[in-house]
């Protein structure tokens, strides 16, 4: 089977600094903290050791898409995804037409819906349905259960709603693997368009873990800045101080799409996705391999996978997240596969500004890389004050910084040791 080239065409990032391309973009070159503090309905807050968190601020989701009747049954997740969707379709230059037979939603001109397919990625079910409706459950009893909860906490529901929405009857399913879900479905979209016959996929991830429970849980592994009186200092990914991440949610969709395919419609193309690596620690539920031996290989395959040298790669952006282990780990796995060269590389951290969207990280940050590579400007790692020796590399703590962009990696680290490594190329005929 000959070699296909693909490429991104359309970006959709729904995010704590930003919803669409341009805000999001805008928000990330001023340095802008998606950080507040956060409130739990029903819920004493002074039980919460965090009480912060990164949410998408004024996100009404008819101010996107029309009414239709089943929407009032959606998750935060499958809100955040369609929007998403919406806006990386029309940002590749697709038309998107109302159904007449199906109030409020739509097709995609011009294209064969068995030919378009769908990859997402979710870390977690969706925990607002299940938190509430449990509760109801105890304090009720099973009557009172709404019969489209069970649906719509299946972790497919999320891209069974993408598709449902716009008419997308290609191979669809979603990947689950905790932080590097967003990135594990866009290389499996890449599969799916190398072996399989769809022509084009809206792929990346969704998430909504803003809740009671994920916060307990995350507090019980130590995992979350407990920085509670300084929000917008709370992210601080690789310096000496940082004390946990900042969890965030959210939703990023990029359309990939076989370049023939591409050109032939005159398609915006924003960049080659030219390689990818995946690994497993195979250490640790919680905790990165300490000698970050997987996650280099990681990076190396998707260098290998492209052709692509060391001395090549421009800019890195990384998993990123602010906690002890994962920053050290991270910066140990770009020496050992970049050798002398990964002093020379620009690495700035998404989640500086937009906390930690769990599922939906890995595509948010791909969409921030591959606008990098589209407009010469690398984005900034806020809050980056004090230097950790353990930590040595060029985090771009200064701001916004010009500098062409040819090469790019971005990097993902799961929990349970899922590592995924997408490297992106500029586009040459």
């Amino acid at each position: 089977m000959a070699h296909k080239r693909i490429v991104v065409t359309g970006t959709g990032p729904v995010t704590p600094v930003g919803v669409g391309k341009e805000p999001y973009w805008s928000a990330l070159l001023a340095g802008t903290s998606g950080v507040t503090r956060v409130d739990f309905p029903n819920h004493d807050m002074e039980k919460f050791r965090t009480k912060i968190g990164a949410r998408v601020k004024d996100f009404v989701f008819h101010d996107h898409l029309e009414l239709h009747k089943g929407d009032r049954f959606l998750s935060k997740a499958s809100q955040f995804a369609v929007v998403a969707a919406k806006l990386a379709l029309e940002d590749a230059g697709f038309t998107l037409s109302l159904r007449e037979d199906m109030e409020g939603r739509h097709v995609i001109d011009d294209v064969d819906p068995f030919k378009i397919g769908a990859v997402m990625g979710i870390g977690a079910e969706d925990f607002e349905i299940i938190e509430e409706q449990y509760r109801t459950l105890l304090q009720h009893g099973p009557r009172r259960v709404s019969p489209f909860a069970l649906p719509h906490v299946y972790t497919s529901s999320v891209v069974s709603n993408v598709t449902e929405r716009f008419g997308i009857r290609g191979g669809t399913f979603v990947t689950s693997s905790a932080c590097a879900s967003a990135s594990h479905a866009m290389a499996t979209a890449y599969t799916r368009l190398q072996e399989g016959p769809e022509e084009l996929m809206v792929t990346g991830g969704a998430d909504a873990c803003v809740t009671p429970f994920t916060f307990a849980g995350f507090m019980a592994l130590r995992a979350m800045s407990t920085r509670n009186d300084e929000p917008h200092k709370a992210s601080r990914p690789f310096d000496l101080n940082r004390d946990g991440f900042v969890m965030g949610e959210g939703a990023g969709v990029l359309i990939l799409e076989e370049l023939d395919h591409a050109l032939r419609r005159n398609a915006p193309i924003y960049a080659e996705l030219a390689g990818y690596g995946m690994t497993a620690d195979a250490h640790h539920i919680a905790e990165p391999e300490p000698n970050a031996r997987s996650l280099a290989q990681a990076i190396q395959r998707a260098l290998d996978m492209a052709g692509v040298g060391p001395e090549q790669v421009d800019y890195i952006n990384p998993h990123g997240t602010s906690t002890k282990l994962n920053d050290v780990t991270e910066t140990r796995a770009i020496k050992q596969a970049l050798g002398e060269y990964a002093y020379t590389i620009p690495i700035s951290s998404t989640k500086s500004m937009t906390g930690h969207l769990i599922g939906a990280a890995g595509a948010v940050e791909a969409i921030a890389t591959v606008l990098t590579m589209q407009r010469g400007t690398i984005h900034p790692t806020i809050n980056y004050e004090v230097p950790d020796p353990d930590c040595d590399l060029d985090y771009v703590p200064e701001g916004s910084r010009e500098k062409e962009v040819n090469v790019a990696l971005s990097i993902s680290a799961g929990f349970g040791g899922v590592n995924c490594v997408l490297l992106f190329k500029t586009f040459e005929p």
